[in-house]
């Protein structure tokens, strides 16, 4: 029996300059908003639930809405228990929303590429790719929730 490496993760586009690669188990669901505005919302219903959302994007010119669609991407979290929301959600920006399995031979690790909020970078098929501390986002949207 042949040990496997791989390592299945979805890659969402944050921005321009940004992917995250996250495991699938913590995402709920990648989530199609109608929407009239060009930036996303503060928050979405989702599932009878109101979930706050997180935006990298906008600054450095990446599309949350598509206009000929008149709809934007969020991708669902599944927030820890303790920590003060149940789920919150990250705008999509860009392209390349993907799910993929890492091969330890596609992937190269970039410790100096390793943005303020993350934990680890690597490159894949020429793209780079963040590793985000989901449990710091976690506590920021929460606690900008309560001072809301």
């Amino acid at each position: 029996m042949s040990e496997d490496t791989s390592r299945w993760c979805v890659l969402l586009p944050c921005s321009n300059t940004e992917t995250w690669a996250v495991p699938q188990n913590c995402l709920g669901e990648i989530l199609t908003l109608q929407s009239e505005i060009e930036q996303p919302p503060g928050e979405v219903s989702w599932r009878d639930r109101t979930v706050p959302v997180l935006d990298l994007g906008g600054e450095d010119g990446s599309v949350w809405r598509e206009p000929r669609r008149g709809s934007g991407l969020m991708a669902i979290f599944l927030g820890l228990k303790g920590e003060g929301c149940e789920y919150w959600a990250l705008a999509l920006r860009g392209a390349n929303l993907s799910v993929v399995n890492l091969l330890p031979e596609e992937v190269e690790d970039a410790p100096e590429q390793v943005s303020e909020h993350a934990t680890a970078a690597f490159n894949f098929r020429g793209v780079l790719c963040q590793i985000p501390d989901l449990d710091s986002f976690q506590k920021k949207i929460t606690l900008n929730q309560s001072i809301a």
